[in-house]
């Protein structure tokens, strides 16, 4: 039983995640954002790599039935519904509704895993509900997401969250990449404990600090890291189905 944590999709070959249980982790904010669209009552999520593709799978479905959504550079995309900001999905804009999406990271990871068995999406957000459905797989890969190619901490930390308790409680062999991002997410708790404050809490500090976090407060999106930081607060785990394509 193998738990690997892989920083960057570049960093493992497509190959080697066959047959395996991938988690795909964006947290800023492709998973954040994907995770909140279904649990606001979205019917699906059907993630797309490039701009073009998605608008011209619009063409596919009745345009009041669609929301289209998603990023480049972090800037909401021009003639989009929406941005990559969780706090756009709300039930009030989503409920019913097949969510087509984009962005410059996420959904490129989620194309890199093609070949898995099962690709889940993973997050703070969900991290107990993801570690509840990997007790029993036993080959895992955690898939970071980066930013433009580039390790982001924000990932790491994530993966980390969700490979600790794995960890402690199951007989997996880490690879190094895991045993590293386990140690960075304990010493995020440790420092939480210390300063009085909750691993949330913490944990949207630290986000201030990331590559990802940072290119947020740039945009003047600061007030997605607190909400990307909350951990355990969604019962669920989006599964992409290869089949159709759609994220539920």
């Amino acid at each position: 039983m193998h738990l690997n944590i892989h920083y960057l999709p570049q960093f493992v070959a497509e190959e080697d995640l066959a047959g395996s249980t991938v988690v795909m982790v964006d947290l800023l904010r492709a998973s954040t954002t994907i995770c909140t669209a279904l649990a606001n009552g979205a019917m699906a999520v059907r993630p797309f790599v490039e701009v073009d593709a998605t608008a011209q799978a619009a063409a596919e479905y009745e345009r009041e039935k669609i929301v289209l959504g998603g990023e480049r550079g972090g800037e909401p995309i021009e003639g989009f519904d929406l941005g990559n900001s969780p706090l756009e999905y709300t039930a009030d804009v989503v409920f019913g509704q097949t969510i087509l999406f984009t962005t410059t990271n996420g959904t490129r990871a989620l194309g890199h895993a093609h070949l898995a068995s099962r690709v889940l999406v993973g997050a703070a957000v969900n991290r107990q509900a993801v570690v509840e459905r990997l007790r029993d797989e036993g080959e895992i890969n955690i898939l970071c997401a980066g930013t433009g190619g580039v390790v982001t901490r924000e990932d790491i930390l994530a993966a980390g969250a969700i490979a600790e308790p794995l960890l402690s409680k199951g007989d997996w062999s880490p690879n190094e990449w895991a045993e590293a991002a386990v140690r960075e997410w304990q010493e995020l708790v440790t420092t939480a404990r210390a300063l009085g404050r909750s691993e949330s809490e913490q944990f949207a500090e630290e986000l201030k600090t990331t590559p990802g976090g940072r290119n947020l407060l740039g945009i003047g999106r600061d007030e997605d890291l607190p909400v990307c930081a909350q951990l355990d607060v969604l019962d669920l785990v989006p599964e992409l189905n290869r089949e159709n394509g759609l994220i539920v």
